[in-house]
Formats: C-alpha cells, sequence, structure tokens
C-alpha cells in the first residue's frame, strides 16, 4: 500500500510524507522540510506519528521554503538525507554536522531505496542548482510529486508516465500574477521557464500525462496571493475531463489528510 499527505504546501514551509506498507514493513520518507522541527512534529501527531517515525527526507532544492529547517530536523532525528550534489553544495551541507553516512546523493535516473518505498528522482527545470522531484512507488502503484519548476519539459513527462496520483504545482494565476503589487522582477522570474507553473500550464501537464489508471491530482504550492484553489480546481478539471470537486488541494498552511494511491 502506497500512500501520502502533504503537511503544508506555500512560501510559509514545504512537506510532504510519503509512506509504504509491506507486510509488517513500514517505510516513510519526507519529501523537504521547510517546516519547523517543532511545527512538523506537531502536525505529525495528528497523524498519530512523529518525527522519529520517518526514515530519511528528501530534499528537492535549496530554496528556504524546502529546506530552510532540514538541519535541524537531521540532527534531531540521524535520518539519512537525500539531496543532489549540487543542492548539497548550495546548502552548504559540510557545515550541517551530519553523522558519518547519512547524506547521501540523489541523481537523475538512480532509485533510491528506502524500505518498502521507492524514489525515483529526476531533473526539472527551476531557478535552483541541481533541483530534483520525485516518483514514488511501493512496486504496484506510483505517485509523482511536482512541486517547483518553470515548464512541463520533455523529460518530466516522460519521468511521470502512467502515474496513479500526482502531486502538481498550481503556484500561480497568470492574470493575478500579472496584477499584484510584485516587483516587475519578480513577477518575470515566476513566470518564466524556471519559476513555478501556472495553472493552465499545470493543466496542460496534467493533460500531457492523463491515462485510465491516473485517479488522483492534487494541486500544491498555490500561491496565497496570486491563485486562488477554485482557479486551480477549473482548469486542472477541464483538462482531466473531471468534476472541479475532483480536483484535491494542499492548503498552504494545513496540507491535506491522507490519499491512499490506487
Amino acid at each position: 500500500m502506497l500512500r501520502f499527505k502533504n503537511l503544508g504546501s506555500g512560501s510559509a514551509g514545504n512537506a510532504t510524507l510519503v509512506e509504504a506498507h509491506c507486510g509488517a514493513q513500514v517505510s516513510r520518507v519526507l519529501i523537504d522540510c521547510g517546516l519547523s522541527v517543532r511545527e512538523l512534529n506537531k502536525r505529525l501527531v495528528q497523524a498519530d506519528l512523529s518525527i522519529e517515525d520517518i526514515d530519511a527526507v528528501f530534499i528537492t532544492h535549496e530554496h528556504a521554503d524546502h529546506v530552510g529547517h532540514a538541519r535541524a530536523f537531521a540532527q534531531r532525528t540521524g535520518a539519512q538525507v537525500w539531496m543532489s550534489r549540487g543542492t548539497a553544495l548550495a546548502c552548504d551541507l559540510d557545515q550541517w554536522g551530519l553523522e558519518s553516512g547519512q547524506f547521501q546523493v540523489a541523481r537523475d535516473g538512480q532509485a533510491i531505496e528506502v524500505g518498502a518505498l521507492q524514489l525515483n528522482p529526476f531533473t526539472v527545470p527551476h531557478d535552483a542548482r541541481e533541483p530534483l522531484q520525485l516518483r514514488c512507488t511501493d512496486g504496484d502503484v506510483h505517485l509523482g510529486v511536482l512541486t517547483d519548476l518553470g515548464h512541463g519539459s520533455a523529460h518530466v513527462v516522460q519521468a511521470l508516465k502512467a502515474c496513479n496520483a500526482l502531486l502538481l504545482e498550481c503556484n500561480h494565476d497568470p492574470e493575478l500574477l500579472a496584477n499584484s503589487s510584485y516587483p516587475g522582477f519578480l513577477k518575470k522570474r515566476i513566470a518564466g521557464p524556471q519559476g513555478h507553473l501556472s495553472n493552465l500550464e499545470s493543466a496542460e501537464l496534467a493533460r500531457a500525462l492523463l491515462h485510465p489508471q491516473l485517479n488522483l491530482i492534487v494541486a500544491a504550492h498555490l500561491s496565497e496571493r496570486n491563485n486562488r484553489p477554485d482557479l486551480a480546481q477549473a482548469v486542472l478539471s477541464q483538462a482531466a475531463g473531471c468534476s472541479a470537486q475532483e480536483i484535491e488541494v494542499a492548503d498552504p498552511l494545513t496540507g491535506t489528510g491522507w490519499y491512499q494511491v490506487h
């Protein structure tokens, strides 16, 4: 069984828990750690878990809302830390004080085994040093996690083909972003090919990934100023051929409940 729970998705901090069951074995990986250890533990307790239940953390890239509290988490738990070499350099990982063997290098196209859970990293176009996103599987079903990228490249589409569920960035509505109070350079960065997906771009990517066994799409990383859940749901539902209510949305502050991947 494969299931996941987003713990927070937005500029205030990102973290997603992925869990695989194989008989009596349960394996858990935290994707990104932009929440303080105290807040992370608080949200895990609400799911009858604690930070000690996490086997590893995977850091997608070095931006603070994804890696800001990973050092404290790693030092507190001793869990393995996976990230690309470029992300490690950008994070100055040598100063983290990790135990020998705690840091593991993640690479595009090289599968990572964490107990019953397999992670398959792939590179994405984003304004970071060596960003990676993930395809997660228990061997039977597949979850695609895609929360920070500027456009859906052919490599991204190939990496996420035939997924059963997607946690998909819907960062902004182009009109809301254009009319926002953000300075021009920031608008250009967000809307650019190395920035973040708009609702329309997310819908195009979802359409490219559609197949009969894709039965769950969760919109994530919505800008609190430049997007609204109903806008993301409307565009994604049109692409997926379903009702707007069937598109789930990760709350920036509280995340989501548990979703089992079928």
